[in-house]
């Protein structure tokens, strides 16, 4: 396409102005940009862009959401805690459908960690534990347990494939990053690694904002452009040429999450489901996380800046909050599902709006820091497809079990950071040990009372930490630790079983 050609198609969408600096560029910066340019669907661009804005004027949602709200009922949740007497049966379901190829999981890794203050991807940090395994590492390595455990269960080698999302940012450095480390002793086959879209930030007035004089600014298309990326990259045909069935989608930034957790799938399947969502119960009013919930009948999450003071502080009968099933975006899908959604759904589906302090160049060319939001980025979200289900169905766990995310760097009282990622999974594990009838002795020889999990960021617990090669959810390890006494820190791997300092030497 010639620069005349791209002047008249900018010229007929209102976009004209991304060529204004165009004969101040060097050769191979309008090259650049002539690429980056051509390969946009203006049209297209402008649709998404009214769509978006067209609720942002209704001031008068909050209320109407508000009153449109009702709590999950019973009947379509299963609870770690409540049901009890159910998860032995789940459990089985989970390991029967993994031994027979017919689970994937579906990683949500498009993220940097900016807010983590380094470049590259969430799922390369260490949080500094004792073996200073990756959350990528540790993903992997419960991939290859639950492999383990459902072969012995029933006989059969299994597969379980990995399908990791990246973006335009994240792609190269993921993917050198599994290569370097062998794949962590999956196969190479058996990771499947696909990009997700990248939409242009755009101004008010609907104008795409330049970054540079050659360069638009872009921003990945929200997790939920996973549905327009597995079509695009045809993902789905991928799962149904592998027979798989039913698929767990989670983000990369839990360190605590059960990848293909067999009593979510168990779960699902039992009650004939087509799409799940894992949650945590919530429980103070003002957390910031979203609420699954129906509005006006249908499944949905209601963010938490969507819903007023007084109803986030409704409670039921039996005194826990009446909106209280926190989105912590882990869901099951099936595979026909998926289909259904990518072939027909997706694109009804309407981006969210987010307004950011967008850097660019103004008129002059000139780079520009805004101190206040000049602009909008454009994303969909995974959960946005629930209302397309025909059997919703929702399993909550124990936050102290499965949900402890990594968003900002260590700093004094934060949350969701580094050291309150370590301390979680370390916890969890202490936790096992002694459920496991093991027990830990100071340096004097005094066992140490079993400490109740963390209430606060500032509580330190035991130091230990068990390889998922070992353990995946807490089973097995009576043969490592049962009647046995030791001083932390403790690991527990496939080399055996180590007690790093002895008696504070």
């Amino acid at each position: 396409m010639s620069v005349g050609d791209l002047r008249l198609r900018l010229r007929e969408a209102g976009q004209e102005h991304l060529l204004q600096f165009w004969e101040e560029l060097g050769q191979a910066q309008q090259a650049g940009l002539h690429a980056e340019l051509r390969a946009m669907d203006f049209q297209e661009l402008n649709v998404f862009f009214q769509k978006a804005t067209e609720g942002l004027s209704q001031s008068s949602q909050q209320e109407r959401v508000d009153a449109r709200m009702e709590p999950v009922p019973r009947e379509v949740l299963g609870s770690a805690t409540r049901d009890r007497d159910q998860l032995q049966a789940w459990e089985r379901e989970g390991l029967f459908q993994i031994s027979q190829n017919k689970v994937a999981v579906l990683l949500l890794a498009g993220g940097q960690g900016t807010r983590l203050g380094v470049a590259y991807p969430k799922g390369m940090y260490d949080v500094s534990l004792p073996s200073h395994k990756t959350l990528f590492q540790i993903q992997a390595e419960r991939i290859l347990k639950l492999q383990q455990l459902a072969e012995q269960c029933h006989g059969n080698k299994c597969i379980i494939p990995w399908y990791i999302m990246t973006s335009g940012r994240t792609m190269e450095s993921t993917e050198e990053f599994f290569t370097k480390h062998k794949y962590f002793g999956l196969k190479k086959e058996n990771v499947i690694f696909f990009q997700q879209g990248m939409l242009p930030a755009m101004s008010f007035d609907g104008k795409i904002i330049l970054e540079e004089k050659d360069k638009v600014s872009m921003a990945p298309d929200g997790n939920g452009g996973l549905y327009r990326a597995l079509a695009a990259q045809h993902v789905v045909q991928d799962m149904e040429r592998r027979g798989v069935r039913s698929v767990h989608v989670y983000c990369v930034d839990n360190i605590l999450v059960r990848v293909a957790d067999p009593r979510f799938i168990g779960f699902c399947i039992q009650k004939g489901a087509d799409c799940g969502a894992k949650v945590v119960e919530k429980t103070n009013p003002t957390e910031p996380v979203g609420v699954v919930c129906r509005v006006d009948g249908v499944y949905q999450v209601v963010e938490y800046s969507e819903i007023s003071l007084a109803t986030a502080q409704r409670r039921g009968s039996d005194g826990r909050l009446l909106f209280n099933a926190g989105n912590i975006a882990n869901h099951f899908f099936t595979v026909p599902f998926l289909r259904d959604v990518v072939n027909v759904h997706e694109p009804r589906l309407r981006h969210h709006v987010a307004q950011k302090k967008i850097p660019c160049v103004d008129s002059q060319g000139q780079r520009v820091q805004p101190d206040k939001p000049n602009g909008i980025k454009m994303e969909k979200f995974v959960f946005d497809i629930f209302q397309f289900a025909k059997k919703f169905v929702v399993y909550e766990v124990l936050r102290e079990d499965e949900f402890s995310p990594l968003k900002n760097a260590d700093s004094q009282n934060g949350k969701d950071n580094p050291t309150t990622a370590r301390h979680a999974l370390m916890s969890l594990h202490h936790c096992w040990v002694l459920n496991a009838g093991g027990h830990f002795i100071d340096e004097n020889g005094s066992r140490l009372p079993a400490i109740p999990r963390l209430k606060d960021a500032n509580d330190a617990p035991i130091q230990c930490e068990i390889s998922p090669l070992i353990s995946y959810a807490g089973e097995g390890l009576e043969s490592y630790v049962a009647e046995k006494e030791f001083h932390a820190p403790l690991i527990i791997d496939e080399n055996g079983v180590h007690e790093l300092v002895k008696n504070g030497l």
